[in-house]
């Protein structure tokens, strides 16, 4: 019987405005540059590309911009150390972005066009294959590795005159007058209760003429420029959580493989939505994971462990016997849509884009292209803002922005899906049903829109769903804290708690947060006699997914450098 019992009721001790503030620099301290990125994923690096291509060929706006006309700031060790995608992408937008430039298209790290896919519908003994819905078709895109693409766009930014400053944690948003003007970046070298210690150093502000926000899920400024400038969608977000495997295997996968069904349940009660992938990765490797959305109801629910589950199915196994696993990670998918955008992608001094202007089409499982095009139309606003007679920190100078977003491809395609997430809170075979009927209608069915519920308030139920997991033999089946081990993390184990979670909470809370969590950096305490157990915390173990953000906690950034060290995802 479900408690009535849900994580949204047990907030975390954060408030939104400790992150937005004035700079406290004196002003001959400050780092200035013309335009900071946010971010060196695909949105950002895309961003970053464009105006080098655009500053190219207007000389006279980047000597007005100063020494440091473009800048990106990322907390991983290098652009592309905290990305995991699956990924197959469509290859619309990279073309867009290197037109004319023909050496940089093909210079893109890939492994070739889809040769083939398989969608397939499993129970616990069986894989049916079926035709592949419309939103799954892939024919011409190409399989990437994300964390690889980033780090050739990495190279491309910088030789185009961007500045990367890596190992630099973004901590607060500086607004000034009613507009932003730039970030402060986290402090290095403070011990596990703040304490300096020898190697201490602070953080600086480093102010802009447009701040771009290109942070990727679950964006710790992203969040608090929302709720600073009240640009909130009509819809609450939501997430999944995605867990990846890269293996090394005898025999080449022939084709792109997408499932659904076992091992999560069909009735609507449970409301576990999600699937698979397993895509080839040249002739001796394979990317697969498992995506759950983060609305499910049991406190057992872990898509660590379903992927561990996921690989015994004989079809699964039978593709992976003889192989092993050289890589994982873990991290959250933007998935609440069209109705979860928020009202506006702009505000005075700043832009969003990327995953953090929730640009997702889940439908689709595809977000790299929409992270591109978004940061090359990001760049090309933020440019003609920064024209005579501009200026970017007035009310509206981005609405243009915002328009193309909408109106464009990457607006349309949301729409056309806008409902189907929340259908399959119906069930498996509810949902579904109705998902064909918006593909086909190209979103016109149903004549009315559905509701996004926030995640954390999923009510929770437990079912001892944790018996069906398999034990981890080290062979096939990993536990948690070898996989993180797996991720290259490099967080210090003395730095400062950067995970935000009511520390005293029902067992049900606690419990759902350390099944959830695929780095086991959750544990449930001791009960202290009020009907509450104590959350224990190893922060050091966090890859950064995102995942409490969804659930009821907020995820805050560690000291620049921390985290895993993706190079194959």
């Amino acid at each position: 019987m479900a408690t009535e019992i849900r994580a949204a009721d047990y907030p975390p001790p954060f408030s939104s405005s400790e992150v937005v503030a004035p700079p406290t620099d004196a002003p001959d301290e400050r780092i200035e540059v013309g335009v900071l990125i946010v971010g060196g994923g695909p949105a950002g690096l895309a961003c970053a590309i464009r105006l080098g291509q655009l500053l190219e060929e207007d000389p006279a706006m980047a000597e007005r911009l100063g020494e440091v006309p473009v800048a990106i700031v990322d907390k991983g060790k290098q652009p592309g150390s905290h990305l995991l995608s699956g990924a197959v992408m469509n290859p619309r937008a990279a073309r867009r972005l290197f037109k004319g430039r023909p050496e940089e298209l093909a210079g893109i790290p890939t492994y070739g066009e889809v040769p083939g896919e398989g969608v397939y519908l499993l129970t616990k003994r069986r894989a049916l294959r079926i035709p592949p819905p419309p939103t799954l078709r892939n024919h011409g895109n190409w399989i990437v590795s994300i964390a690889q693409m980033s780090r050739y766009f990495a190279e491309l930014a910088e030789a185009s005159g961007t500045f990367v400053l890596p190992e630099t944690s973004a901590d607060k948003l500086l607004v000034q007058h009613g507009r932003v003007v730039g970030i402060r970046s986290g402090d290095k070298g403070r011990g596990r209760e703040g304490e300096p210690l020898g190697n201490f150093e602070p953080g600086s502000d480093i102010v802009a003429k447009v701040t771009v926000l290109a942070e990727g899920t679950a964006g710790h400024l992203t969040g608090a420029a929302l709720d600073h400038f009240g640009l909130h969608g009509p819809e609450p977000q939501i997430w999944e959580l995605g867990v990846k495997e890269i293996w090394r295997v005898p025999k080449p996968l022939t084709k792109v493989i997408h499932t659904m069904g076992w091992p999560l349940r069909k009735r609507a009660k449970y409301r576990e939505f999600g699937g698979s992938w397993l895509y080839p990765m040249g002739e001796d490797m394979i990317s697969l994971g498992f995506v759950v959305g983060l609305d499910y109801r049991d406190v057992e629910l872990s898509a660590h462990d379903l992927l561990q589950e996921f690989k015994t199915h004989r079809f699964v196994r039978k593709i992976l016997e003889g192989g092993e696993r050289v890589a994982w990670g873990a991290k959250t998918i933007t998935s609440g849509g069209w109705h979860a955008m928020p009202r506006s992608l702009g505000a005075p001094g700043l832009l969003l884009t990327g995953e953090s202007a929730g640009l997702v089409d889940l439908a689709r499982l595809k977000g790299v292209h929409f992270a591109i095009e978004s940061g090359r139309l990001a760049a090309e606003a933020a440019y003609r803002s920064l024209q005579r007679g501009e200026n970017p920190g007035r009310v509206g100078a981005f609405d243009s922005y915002d328009a193309e977003v909408r109106s464009g491809y990457l607006g349309k395609s949301l729409r056309e899906v806008r409902n189907m997430r929340q259908a399959f809170e119906k069930g498996f075979f509810v949902g579904g049903g109705l998902a064909s009927a918006m593909t086909v209608s190209k979103g016109h069915f149903p004549p009315k829109e559905l509701h996004n519920e926030r995640d954390a308030e999923a009510p929770l139920l437990r079912t001892d769903r944790s018996a069906r997991y398999p034990a981890p033999d080290g062979a096939l089946t990993f536990d948690k804290l070898s996989s993180v081990f797996a991720s290259g993390n490099r967080t210090r184990d003395d730095q400062p708690n950067h995970v935000r979670v009511e520390r005293n909470v029902p067992r049900e809370v606690a419990e759902m947060w350390a099944w959830m969590c695929p780095a086991q950096v959750y544990e449930v305490g001791d009960a202290d006699g009020d009907g509450t157990v104590e959350v224990k915390l190893t922060p050091s173990n966090c890859v950064q997914c995102g995942a409490i953000t969804a659930r009821g906690g907020r995820l805050t950034p560690p000291e620049g450098g921390s985290g895993p060290e993706y190079t194959l995802t």
